[in-house]
């Protein structure tokens, strides 16, 4: 069975199909995909806002594999891109996307950067659950989220220039759409209506062989 059909279902899902709008501080959210940062530098460039923060250490995907933090290599990518460096702030220590929102609350709080609206950008399968775990970790927080403007071929090829294999980058997207339910029954996210249609094309997914990312579901 050809994967794609069941993947462009969670895909569309697991975006929020937001537009973007002005904010005051954009947070790029770290990963391997450096097609984040140049999302970022992109939307900063069109005058979305006048700072970016790049937040992201090493995490579950990116240990061991990058030589230094998400968030130091996403800024290098923003200034090629045309970013003053002093319009970049970096959060570097963050392991996972609680870590991530709450320091970068902290690293705005502490630097007095207004905050009044955040717009976030992160991968295009990580819409939802980013915005599900700010309604945990920052309910206050006026917060919308982009993603780089990408279709699942081109990712997939991406990712690949990056190093990581076509049945892991699949195996990423199914877990993330996983931990939609998961981490809302743990209390890590606010719980998210997911359609019948979507459960049905991760259980393909998972019964094709892309669970390598699948969370404990005890825990």
């Amino acid at each position: 069975m050809n994967y794609l059909k069941p993947l462009e279902v969670i895909w569309d899902y697991l975006g929020m199909h937001q537009e973007p709008c002005k904010a005051d501080v954009i947070v790029g959210f770290g990963n391997f995909n450096t097609d984040i940062a140049a999302r970022a530098a992109e939307l900063y460039l069109q005058g979305y806002a006048p700072k970016i923060l790049f937040t992201g250490g090493l995490g579950r995907n990116t240990e061991g594999m990058l030589p230094e933090p998400e968030a130091k290599r996403f800024a290098k990518v923003a200034m090629e891109c045309g970013v003053p460096e002093e319009d970049i702030l970096l959060e570097d220590k963050s392991r996972n996307t609680k870590e991530n929102i709450e320091f970068t609350r902290t690293l705005l709080e502490e630097q007095g950067i207004p905050h009044d609206h955040i717009l976030g950008v992160h991968q295009p399968f990580m819409e939802r659950r980013i915005v599900a775990a700010m309604g945990v970790y920052w309910p206050a927080q006026s917060f919308s989220v982009t993603s780089p403007q990408v279709t699942i071929p081109y990712y997939l090829e991406r990712a690949k220039q990056q190093g990581i294999t076509e049945n892991a980058s699949v195996s990423v997207i199914v877990g993330d759409f996983q931990r939609i339910e998961l981490y809302a029954r743990l209390g890590y996210q606010l719980p998210q209506y997911i359609p019948p249609e979507a459960w049905e094309a991760y259980h393909a997914l998972v019964a094709m062989g892309f669970d390598k990312q699948l969370a404990n579901s005890q825990i």
